[in-house]
């Protein structure tokens, strides 16, 4: 499913980077640690015309990904960025080929593109959906739920995102804090759509344990081993009756190429970020449409810049399973748009209007902003 038609090329002038700390409403905790505050970089492009905003979605500790904010910075200003100013003139199609030549560093350049694109598609008054191929105007809104004090606890705050409307429900899980809290949300809940997520917290040593999983009708397992471990996924996945999901895994559309060939998942989960950007996003959602292999929108913990990107993204037509585009107010008291997302009967709008159909609310952008730099030409 290519796009309709190639974005206008931009002739860029510069780009601003700001580091924001966003506070969140409750500490989020996973099997890599506990998060209380967003530590998240945000991208302007400078042009001629209209600018564009971008997210580079790195965190501050190398934890979920090798990637983190002060490798991030220093990448994107000494090199990412000005191979990009030394074009004469880019198109968003084009940002991938220009920043090819230098190794990994995928959600920095996935944030420098979305920038791109995003000023390429205000200049031409064309909707980012509309451009990538979406075929709804709102996308049904999953929820993720950090690990919990205890399972009652976690019983008490899925039952408040249960009554907010979220369509999914997915529980973070890791060794000792796994089949306990899935059999209280599955007691508590009955068949809700529930699914949980081990982000590479297990081995294959720990099959015993992830089998245990699946009297519980899960949706699917989201990557219980490491993510170089597609063989041991593949062995895994045969021994289950709950679909193995891949993330970290999926870094390009080749690596979901070579796990859908060994059999190491029957779903998968698509981030923008870690792919390297929406247009190697929207290769990996053709391919494993073509092939009948779901797939969904993962989240981390976005702005609402990278909010309605990925509900863009998630109203193409081969993400059949609800993804984490929750509303901002599941992290934020105050995000960084004028129109936040929302819940809408279990699903969040996919916004409307040039670009990303978003206005960045400066004011909030000041109000966050820890560190701030511009590269011009």
């Amino acid at each position: 499913m290519p796009i309709a038609s190639p974005a206008a090329s931009v002739a860029l002038e510069g780009f601003e980077l700001r580091v924001l700390n966003l506070p969140l409403v409750a500490p989020f905790t996973t099997s890599f640690g506990t998060e209380t505050v967003r530590e998240v970089i945000v991208v302007r492009a400078l042009t001629g015309g209209a600018e564009g905003w971008g997210e580079i979605v790195t965190g501050a500790a190398p934890l979920y990904s090798s990637e983190y904010t002060q490798s991030a910075w220093d990448v994107a200003v000494r090199w990412l960025i000005p191979a990009l100013l030394a074009e004469p003139s880019v198109s968003p199609e084009g940002v991938a080929g220009v920043l090819r030549p230098f190794v990994g560093h995928r959600m920095v350049k996935a944030g420098l593109e979305l920038a791109v694109l995003d000023a390429s598609l205000r200049s031409e008054g064309r909707e980012l959906g509309e451009y990538l191929g979406a075929v709804r105007d709102r996308v049904p809104s999953g929820v993720s739920v950090g690990i919990q004090r205890d399972p009652a606890a976690l019983v008490d705050t899925v039952a408040g995102y249960l009554e907010e409307g979220y369509a999914r429900i997915k529980i973070k899980i890791k060794p000792g804090r796994d089949i306990a809290d899935t059999a209280a949300v599955r007691e508590a809940f009955g068949t809700i759509a529930l699914q949980v997520d081990a982000n590479s917290a297990y081995t294959l040593a720990d099959g015993d344990t992830l089998a245990e999983l699946d009297r519980f009708d899960l949706l699917l397992i989201e990557q219980p081993l490491q993510e170089d471990d597609l063989v041991d996924h593949a062995a895994l996945a045969r021994r289950l009756s709950t679909p193995v999901c891949l993330d970290e895994s999926i870094v390009s559309a080749k690596a979901a190429i070579d796990a859908l060939a060994l059999g190491s998942a029957s779903i998968i989960n698509i981030k923008a970020g870690r792919v390297g950007g929406y247009l190697e996003a929207l290769a990996i959602h053709d391919l494993c449409r073509d092939a009948g292999i779901p797939v969904w929108c993962g989240g981390m913990l976005e702005t609402g810049i990278g909010r309605a990107a990925n509900a863009a993204l998630a109203a193409l037509p081969g993400f059949t399973l609800p993804g984490d585009i929750s509303a901002s107010s599941r992290f934020y008291t105050r995000d960084i748009v004028t129109e936040p997302a929302v819940l809408d009967d279990g699903h969040v709008r996919v916004p409307a209007g040039p670009g990303l159909g978003v206005q960045v609310d400066l004011d909030a952008l000041d109000e966050f902003t820890v560190l701030r730099e511009t590269v011009t030409r």
